[in-house]
C-alpha cells in the first residue's frame, strides 16, 4: 500500500538499542515497528516471520556488518525485494558503493532528522509497492501468455489429428494407426537423437514437433477415389498411379492452409507434415515415388516416418491383406535395409524393435493382430512381395 499505511512495517537493525528507541519514536505513529540487535536476531525475523516492507539497517555491527546481513537477504528470494537502507553516522568511514553493490537503496545519517527519515522512507515504499504491482502484472501477464500458448497448441494438436482421422477414415481404418505410427516415430527418433549422425538433426523441440506431424503422413488419402482407396485386390497400374498422388494431395492440402491462415511455411509447426505428407514413400535406392528421391535426399522425418508406416502397415489387418506376424514384420524391414529403408534407421530400429512391438500391443484393436503380434514362431525367410500391397 503507497504513503504512510498503517500496515506496513519497517524492520530497524542496530547493535544500539539508544538508535532503535529514537527510529522506533519517528516511525510508531505511522508505521508498525520491528526491532533486532544483530544481523542473525535480524535474519529470524525476516525468514521465519511475516517479512517487513522496509529495513534500516546499522551499517557497523559486531559479528556481522550490515552489508553481509543485506546480502544475505539478496540472497534469497523470499526477501530480495525487500529495500534495505543504510544508516550510518556521519563520522564513520565506509565504502557507500559497496552497499549499493549488495543490494542497498539509500543511505541515512545519524544524528536522525525525522523528516528525513519519514521522507526516505515514504519514497522507497512507494517505489517497493509500485515495483510489486508491476511484478504482479508481469507475472499474471505471463500467465495468461502461456494459457493462450496452451490453447493455440491444443488447437494444433487437435486440428491435426481431426484432420489425419478423416483421412484413416476414408482409407477403413481407425485411429489406432495414428496413435500408434506416431509413437513409433517419437520412439525411433529419440534412439536416433543419442547416435553421434543425428544430434545436430534431433532434439526434443524437434522431435515434438515430429510426433506431433506424424499423423498428417496419409493426409493426401482424401484425394483418391473410393473404389481405388477400399479395393480389397491388387491395384492395376493406372490405379496405382491415382494412388501414388496421395502424397502430392497431402503437401498441396498443408501449403494451402498455411497460404490461407497467412502462416509462414518457414516457422510453421507443420514444415514437418509437408515434408513427412510427401516423401514417405520415397524409397532409400529411389525407386519410391513421387520424385525418386535417393538415400539423403528424402528428409529424415521422411525415411523415419517410412519405417514407421510400413512397420504398421505390416502387423495390421486391412482389406487387401491379414495382418503379417512379429518376427516375419521385422525381418522384412531388416530385408529393406539399404533399398527400402536409410540402413541406419533400421540397424537403430532393430536395437529398439521390442519397443515398437510394445507400443503395437498396447493400442492394438483387432483379435487377430494381437495374435499375430504375440506369436513367438520363427520368422522365415522373408517374402519380399509382402511388403508390395501397402497403399
Amino acid at each position: 500500500m503507497p504513503g504512510n499505511s498503517p500496515q506496513q512495517t519497517i524492520l530497524i537493525v542496530d547493535d544500539n538499542p539508544e538508535n532503535i528507541f529514537f527510529l522506533g519514536e519517528i516511525l510508531k505513529t505511522d508505521y508498525n515497528v520491528k526491532a533486532a540487535t544483530s544481523g542473525n536476531e535480524a535474519l529470524g525475523i525476516i525468514w521465519k516471520d511475516n517479512p517487513p516492507d522496509l529495513i534500516l539497517m546499522d551499517v557497523v555491527m559486531p559479528e556481522m556488518d550490515g552489508f553481509e546481513v543485506c546480502r544475505l537477504l539478496k540472497s534469497r528470494a523470499s526477501s530480495q525485494n525487500i529495500p534495505v537502507i543504510f544508516v550510518t553516522a556521519l563520522d564513520e568511514s565506509l565504502d557507500e558503493a559497496k552497499g549499493f553493490e549488495v543490494g542497498g537503496v539509500d543511505y541515512i545519517t545519524k544524528p536522525f532528522q525525522p523528516s528525513t527519515v519519514l521522507a526516505r522512507i515514504k519514497t522507497h515504499l512507494a517505489l517497493y509497492d509500485q515495483n510489486r504491482v508491476l511484478e504482479e502484472k508481469v507475472v499474471a501477464r505471463t500467465q495468461s501468455l502461456a494459457r493462450s500458448a496452451q490453447a493455440l497448441n491444443d488447437t494444433q494438436d487437435v486440428t491435426i489429428y481431426a484432420l489425419a482421422t478423416l483421412a484413416e477414415y476414408r482409407d477403413n481404418e481407425t485411429g489406432g494407426h495414428i496413435l500408434r505410427t506416431q509413437r513409433y516415430v517419437k520412439a525411433l527418433a529419440m534412439h536416433l537423437m543419442n547416435k553421434k549422425k543425428f544430434k545436430a538433426l534431433l532434439n526434443p523441440e524437434t522431435i515434438e514437433l515430429l510426433y506431433k506431424s506424424a499423423p498428417m503422413h496419409d493426409i493426401g488419402k482424401v484425394g483418391v477415389p473410393d473404389h481405388i482407396l477400399l479395393k480389397p485386390g491388387k491395384l492395376t497400374h493406372d490405379e496405382f498411379v491415382i494412388m501414388k498422388k496421395h502424397t502430392t494431395y497431402g503437401l498441396e492440402v498443408i501449403i494451402k492452409s498455411e497460404q490461407t491462415l497467412g502462416v509462414d511455411p518457414k516457422t510453421s509447426f507443420l514444415r514437418f507434415a509437408r515434408e513427412i505428407a510427401y516423401t514417405h514413400q520415397e524409397k532409400w535406392d529411389g525407386s519410391g515415388y513421387p520424385e525418386g528421391m535417393k538415400g539423403e535426399q528424402i528428409p529424415l522425418s521422411g525415411r523415419i516416418m517410412a519405417i514407421a508406416d510400413v512397420y504398421d502397415a505390416l502387423i495390421s489387418k486391412r482389406v487387401y491383406k491379414p495382418s503379417i506376424t512379429y518376427n516375419s514384420t521385422v525381418r522384412i524391414i531388416e530385408h529393406g535395409r539399404g533399398s527400402h529403408f536409410d540402413p541406419d534407421l533400421v540397424d537403430s530400429f532393430l536395437e529398439i524393435k521390442d519397443q515398437f512391438r510394445g507400443i503395437a500391443l498396447s493400442l492394438v484393436e483387432d483379435e487377430e493382430e494381437r495374435v499375430a503380434l504375440e506369436s513367438e514362431e520363427p520368422a522365415s525367410a522373408p517374402n519380399t512381395s509382402q511388403s508390395a500391397p501397402i497403399k
